[in-house]
């Protein structure tokens, strides 16, 4: 199951699905429920409730979101062509965990799957595994940046100290 999250600049439309023209008529003319600010008192909300520019209007995915699409940019810029066609993906627990937990292994904090029938090869990072690896906030920067390093590393036969010269096994 990927995580899937807002996208700036897309929109839901929802469709009236009345067959009478008073109904469309009438949604129309009146607001919706969902579309009024305060409620039918004059009370209640006004606006957000928290505003885009502070730390809380983001979810904990989305921000682990960036955190993987930073990794990769820093690596696309570094490797260029050879990283061209690969996906990066964030799930939120690797597919087999309860098997896992059943065994006593510990989960993985990603994979790589090589590329298959005309679409590219995917490096997926498990969302839940990695912050449940870390500590802070900083630990977390760095732990997702190693894991995306050592999985295109894995993908494209090199040691991943070569990949990235920031990079360092910080767990274990």
């Amino acid at each position: 199951m990927q995580s899937q999250h807002h996208v700036p600049g897309f929109t839901v439309h929802l469709s009236d699905t009345g067959d009478s023209q008073e109904t469309t008529a009438a949604a129309t003319s009146a607001r919706g429920f969902r579309e009024r600010r305060r409620n039918r008192h004059g009370r209640g909300l006004r606006g957000e409730i928290i505003l885009p520019n502070l730390p809380g209007y983001r979810t904990r995915a989305e921000k682990f979101d960036d955190l993987v699409l930073d990794s990769a940019e820093r690596l696309q810029d570094m490797w260029g062509k050879r990283l061209d066609g690969v996906a990066f993906a964030v799930d939120e627990i690797p597919p087999n965990l309860e098997q896992l937990v059943a065994e006593g292994t510990a989960a993985p904090l990603g994979s790589y799957t090589p590329a298959a029938h005309g679409a590219g090869p995917v490096i997926t990072i498990y969302r839940r595994v990695v912050e449940h690896t870390t500590g802070g906030r900083e630990d977390l920067q760095d732990l997702v940046h190693d894991v995306v390093v050592e999985y295109t590393a894995e993908m494209l036969g090199v040691p991943p100290e070569t990949l990235d010269p920031v990079y360092r096994r910080r767990y274990q």
